[in-house]
């Protein structure tokens, strides 16, 4: 296992205190816990991201269908 050492002021110190007593837990877990929750939201708003692009890229893909078949809705039906 390595050691982290970190630097911090006095309010953050003392939150931290507050929560590892609130939590009965120590700071070491605290803190790695944190780290990973915070890894998790980062990917998941990479996630978003990445999901919003292909919806976007869909999204005018569909459009462009859209037109070219509105385009040959009267196509052949001229005298009918």
């Amino acid at each position: 296992m390595h050691t982290i050492t970190l630097k911090s002021d006095n309010d953050f110190f003392n939150m931290l205190n507050d929560m590892v007593k609130s939590l009965d837990t120590n700071r070491s877990d605290l803190i790695r816990k944190a780290v990973i929750h915070y890894r998790d939201v980062l990917e998941k708003e990479k996630l978003k991201i990445q999901i919003k692009k292909a919806s976007m890229k869909v999204r005018e893909e569909s459009l462009k269908v859209s037109k070219e078949f509105d385009n040959t809705l009267n196509d052949g039906l001229d005298h009918v």
